[in-house]
């Protein structure tokens, strides 16, 4: 495995009007509109102290997650399996590259008994990508589900995958243990996808939603907007997306999570949100959650139920 540095993404595969985001430079001032309260109730307490007894992680804090307060203190939290070292290297995530450790099969169980310990209706289950192992980490992935549907058989639950590297088999392994939910981002438009995303690829990422909703899932995937894409160009993302019968879309303000990844390019106004939600539904999405602070997961609870009633999810 390989990884890409970011000036060999700059020099090589950067379109010449994305180079100036590449570029390093200090990150904007925020909005107005981003407000975030931060707020340690116990709840956020009770899940931190929780995923430390139990040796588990979190997407919320690996990524830093901006809702990680409203989340924790709703009691609703992202799993991250596979630990916590990706293979990978977006020049969006915060999540650290590297060489991963010896994989830790006790790791479903533990989840399953978290989420009963928080009294957890909805889980989110997330991971690193881990190409050196030949499922992708989808045995995992698999085991997970099926400890929490023995723990905690009322739970909804929802996946968050990698792409497997396109290994349908792969696939059919998570898919055959019926998560609720199968979530697979695609974060980008087509155009940025070679610099941001190096080691991904834009259309085995539609082809995995395809297969997976030939598999029978209900699926969804999330854009994060504000990386160099033009308003076109996310359009074009939506309609792909229907085209391969996506259920659900999230639609979010990418920020920057430290000064060495890729700079913000501009920051979207929340009536382009409401807007590009109004589109979606249109298109055919049965829920889009759209908005600058929105994230994949963002009340990803509603969704499953109003999925389990027959019904879209109420909107916000």
């Amino acid at each position: 495995m390989s990884f890409i540095p970011i000036d060999q993404v700059r020099s090589s595969r950067t379109p010449p009007a994305m180079d100036h985001q590449l570029s390093g430079i200090g990150r904007p001032r925020l909005p107005s509109w981003f407000k975030i309260r931060a707020r340690t109730g116990p709840d956020y307490l009770d899940i931190k102290h929780t995923m430390a007894r139990l040796k588990l992680h979190t997407i919320c804090e690996e990524a830093r997650c901006p809702n990680v307060w409203e989340c924790w203190n709703a009691r609703t939290a992202t799993f991250l399996i596979l630990g916590d070292i990706c293979t990978r290297r977006c020049h969006y995530c915060a999540v650290t590259t590297g060489r991963p450790v010896v994989l830790d099969r006790e790791e479903p169980r533990r989840v399953a008994e978290a989420i009963q310990a928080l009294g957890l209706r909805h889980a989110v289950v997330t991971s690193v990508n881990r190409d050196e192992l030949e499922d992708g980490g989808a045995a995992i992935f698999a085991e997970t589900i099926k400890h929490i549907r023995w723990l905690i058989p009322a739970c909804t639950i929802e996946v968050l995958i990698p792409d497997f590297e396109g290994n349908e088999a792969a696939l059919a392994t998570v898919t055959a243990e019926k998560p609720d939910i199968l979530n697979h981002n695609i974060e980008t438009v087509r155009r940025l996808f070679p610099a941001i995303r190096p080691q991904g690829k834009y259309d085995r990422s539609i082809e995995l939603l395809q297969k997976a909703k030939r598999m029978g899932m209900r699926t969804k995937s999330g854009l994060m907007l504000g990386m160099g894409e033009t308003m076109d160009e996310i359009r074009e993302v939506m309609r792909d997306l229907r085209v391969a019968e996506c259920d659900i879309m999230t639609i979010g303000q990418y920020l920057q999570p430290t000064k060495v990844h890729l700079p913000v390019a501009r920051f979207y106004d929340p009536s382009e949100f409401v807007l590009l939600k109004e589109e979606g539904m249109a298109l055919g999405f049965t829920h889009v959650e759209s908005g600058p602070l929105v994230r994949s997961s963002y009340h990803a609870d509603q969704q499953a139920i109003s999925g389990r009633e027959g019904r879209p999810a109420s909107t916000h």
